[in-house]
């Protein structure tokens, strides 16, 4: 019997699309492709394929996103100097594909990459990038949010001078399109491969503002405007997903255990909540998957003084696993 428990179990699911097309061969979740590539023994097997097609299209334009992105147009020379898979190192040196696009709901001010991670994919050699113009065009509501946080000005600007710079295109060059401003509509079947993928059907986008919202956050509407981008891979980069626990609390919609400043809600009704005893989470359990390493530290350190004033006014044991999330642990064969 334990006094307190912490949650920490991270998200290690995805989220769905929910659009037509979705279970065709050869779309994957972009962290499939991260542990198959990692060497993870999940996806060890996985086994896309790269020699179908010259194209690969991936959803999102996160530090994932372009993670995935590097790995498919970096020179395989280099690769080799890394510690990345063998069997996933043999793939890609056999690799055809040579575009990437980088597909994005809203703008490359809303684009959620660092800078720290786009430079790094920026400064592949010999790669041609490609950005349409007319996407740079800022708005009032733009210029606020980059004014507001300055990560995505200085991923705004990196974007900026990769057009300015500019490149000339060579045959059989590796390319890194950004298409902006358009969302996943459908997965289309290729017309001579029963069950496989053949183009991801694409609807342009608009941002419109929230009335009233003094942070000028903006979300992208679809215009029913459509254009389709063949290709023979889709990888899925719209965010993990945690996983329920049976007899535990938590919340479906957000994919999180329901919490207050990391305390665990067991009802989250208004002016009515009440707490589970003793149950605390942190990480992406707690506020999803968002953020980096330095983000699960604060995130940690918030859950952790919560927990340290209960200890204090109530004189708790902590401890951080309990026999039943051991037990789920054991079942999925990690080691201890």
């Amino acid at each position: 019997m334990y006094n307190g428990v912490v949650l920490a179990y991270g998200a290690e699911s995805d989220r769905s699309l929910s659009i037509p097309g979705e279970e065709l061969a050869d779309i994957y979740a972009a962290r499939e492709f991260v542990w198959w590539y990692n060497g993870h023994p999940d996806c060890r097997n996985l086994a896309p394929d790269l020699k179908s097609s010259d194209t690969a299209v991936i959803l999102g334009q996160g530090n994932v996103a372009l993670d995935v992105a590097r790995i498919l147009l970096r020179p395989t020379a280099e690769l080799a100097r890394t510690d990345i898979a063998s069997h996933a190192l043999a793939a890609l040196e056999e690799s055809t594909i040579r575009k990437v696009y980088l597909v994005g709901r809203r703008g490359p001010v809303q684009a959620a990459c660092t800078a720290k991670e786009l430079r790094e994919i920026l400064g592949i050699k010999d790669l041609v990038i490609h950005i349409k113009q007319a996407d740079l065009v800022t708005t009032p509501a733009d210029e606020i949010e980059m004014k507001n946080n300055r990560i995505r000005r200085r991923v705004y600007e990196l974007l900026s001078k990769v057009v300015t710079t500019g490149h000339a295109p060579v045959p059989g060059q590796r390319e890194l399109h950004f298409v902006f401003f358009h969302k996943p509509d459908r997965f289309l079947e290729s017309d001579d491969r029963s069950g496989r993928l053949g183009s991801v059907r694409l609807e342009k986008t608009t941002l419109k503002a929230f009335a009233g919202d003094e942070s000028m956050k903006q979300v992208a509407v679809g215009t029913g405007v459509y254009e389709d981008i063949s290709c023979g891979l889709a990888l899925k980069s719209i965010g993990y997903k945690s996983v329920a626990i049976d007899g535990l609390p938590f919340d479906n919609y957000k994919g999180i255990v329901p919490n207050l400043g990391g305390r665990v809600l067991a009802n989250a009704s208004q002016g009515d909540m009440q707490y589970e005893t003793g149950l605390y989470v942190c990480g992406w359990l707690k506020r999803g998957p968002t953020g980096i390493i330095a983000t699960n530290l604060y995130c940690a350190e918030e859950t952790v003084r919560l927990i340290n004033f209960r200890f204090r006014k109530n004189k708790i044991i902590i401890t951080i696993i309990t026999e039943s999330l051991l037990m789920y642990f054991q079942s999925r064969e990690y080691l201890f």
